[in-house]
């Protein structure tokens, strides 16, 4: 598809009813937020906990990118780390943003798209810190391939062993195609692996062909060893649903296989990534985004790769958007934002069931802005967070009990 047509056609989805458009709710106060450096908001933001249950995130605020921590569950912060990248470098657009994730020893590991010269381009680069964040190492790039391409959306996970995976949207092979004079659907999945806690990666791998080009990939690691990945594929006749593999000790355990099945065909951008969450039984919990026939909707299910999921569920209809999920000991969080009249929302579904049955949607938080994607996150004692990055501040709301008899 045409790059310009592809962007008005994704201009034109951004205005339909369920696209983040919100301008006349009013704040949440059972959440906690904090600015980014001089008041910046702070939108483009990823969180995690580290083992010693403190609370990280890297955020693109002021035109730099910068690391806070914070000890009282997102009440204060720390004053920001800056990582060594020029101003204005890290790529923010769409459902791009700084990825943070923490080691087994207390690492912490940041990966973003720089932006490069030539409109839609970017490399995927990686800094970390060994002395519990208060120094970053000079940032590297985790691929070899140096063109002026798409290199983007990088999602990062950490394996049991502390093994690093980062996986990414890439356009060499698209370039290749067109070269030779040959089609070739969307971009590819790419990662780069490595078995040192970040001190270098290995060179990277195609993951898979034929991925959408704009919408995140979701990385979680398997209860056995490993890393799973999800993904949004698309074909010739521009199919969006969505592809699920399998990387462990840096080589493709579980080769892609399609996973959903809604069956949504659009020549435009969905701008809608999925969420994954691998549970110790090894259920594949996931949520993604679908409007086929114009109905947009949040699905949940329990992937089984090369057939349709399991427990398919209809989360949230008109007006959500960009969900999250994580899973333990038995329970389900899912987390979205929803649009409508009122504005724009944080909500929450909530099994006690391993998700067999979800109680009833419930608002968490609010905002008079524009938000990021929302985060699941779980800290060491597996209670469960909302994480949301809107222009506001960073907000962090308690999910854990309010699972009740699977009733949020």
């Amino acid at each position: 598809m045409n790059t310009w047509l592809s962007l008005l056609l994704s201009a034109v989805l951004a205005a339909a009813p369920w696209s983040l458009s919100a301008r006349t709710a009013v704040p949440a106060a059972a959440s906690h937020s904090h600015h980014g450096a001089n008041g910046a908001p702070v939108m483009a933001t990823s969180a995690a906990f580290g083992p010693d249950g403190r609370l990280w995130t890297a955020s693109a605020d002021d035109g730099r990118l910068s690391v806070r921590h914070s000890d009282d569950l997102g009440r204060t912060f720390s004053a920001p780390v800056l990582i060594d990248v020029p101003a204005g470098s890290v790529l923010t657009m769409g459902e791009d943003r700084p990825m943070i994730a923490t080691g087994p020893r207390g690492e912490i590991y940041v990966a973003w798209t720089r932006s490069l010269p030539r409109p839609y381009t970017g490399h995927i680069l990686f800094s970390r810190s060994v002395d519990g964040g208060r120094h970053f190492s000079t940032p590297v790039r985790v691929h070899r391939d140096d063109a002026e391409i798409t290199h983007r959306l990088a999602a990062m996970s950490v394996d049991a062993e502390g093994r690093v995976l980062i996986a990414w949207i890439d356009r060499r092979d698209f370039q290749a195609a067109k070269a030779r004079g040959e089609p070739y659907a969307g971009t590819a999945v790419y990662y780069a692996w490595s078995d040192d806690a970040g001190a270098r990666f290995g060179p990277e791998r195609r993951l898979a062909d034929h991925s959408c080009d704009c919408c995140r990939i979701a990385a979680a690691p398997a209860p056995a060893g490993g890393i799973g990945l999800l993904w949004r594929f698309t074909d010739a006749d521009e199919l969006r649903d969505h592809a699920y593999a399998e990387v462990r000790d840096g080589t493709v355990a579980r080769e892609a296989a399609r996973a959903t099945y809604t069956g949504w065909r659009v020549d435009a951008c969905p701008h809608q990534g999925p969420g994954l969450a691998l549970a110790a039984d090894g259920t594949r919990h996931a949520v993604w985004f679908s409007a086929k026939d114009g109905e947009p909707v949040i699905w949940y299910g329990q992937l089984r790769p090369g057939q349709p999921p399991g427990r398919l569920l209809a989360v949230a209809r008109e007006g959500a958007a960009h969900a999250d999920v994580a899973a333990a000991d038995g329970r389900v969080w899912i987390v979205w934002n929803q649009a409508d009249a009122d504005g724009l929302k944080l909500m929450a579904r909530v099994s006690a069931d391993a998700g067999a049955h979800f109680g009833a949607a419930r608002e968490l938080a609010r905002t008079d802005a524009d938000a990021g994607s929302p985060q699941v996150l779980l800290d060491r004692g597996g209670r469960a967070y909302a994480a949301w990055g809107t222009a506001d501040g960073l907000r962090l709301v308690p999910l854990t009990g309010t699972e009740g008899t699977g009733q949020p």
